[in-house]
């Protein structure tokens, strides 16, 4: 089962689904999308993927966030998506992509939804 999850290995939440993919017995792929950012096309893949609107999948936390004045409710999904691409830090995450779906893991326990039951 191909499983990728687009980590932040700073982030507490993200090392815990880390974790629980690896306890499963499955290798992921990690994408560490600070480091190599999604392209916008793949941001509105995993959009599609997790359900989430663009602003679903978007970080609410954080300077850069409080800057581009992203928290103004008529800023349009095509911006938010820019937005994310032009700085991949205002992913929200972990994602978390299987066979069996995609989810925004918060809370982590989303992850158990996606993996194969033992």
């Amino acid at each position: 089962m191909t499983v990728t999850i687009y980590h932040n290995p700073a982030c507490g939440t993200s090392r815990t689904v880390l974790g629980m993919i690896q306890d499963a017995g499955i290798t992921p792929e990690i994408v560490l999308y600070l480091k190599t950012p999604p392209s916008r096309e793949k941001l509105e893949e995993l959009v599609k993927q997790t359900g989430l609107t663009p602003r679903g999948l978007l970080r609410q936390k954080g300077a850069l966030y409080e800057e581009l004045g992203l928290a103004n409710e008529d800023i349009s999904d095509e911006a938010i998506l820019d937005a994310m691409a032009a700085h991949p830090e205002l992913i929200n995450r972990p994602i978390v992509v299987t066979p069996l779906g995609a989810h925004l893991c918060r809370p982590k326990e989303l992850v158990l939804e996606i993996l194969p039951k033992p």
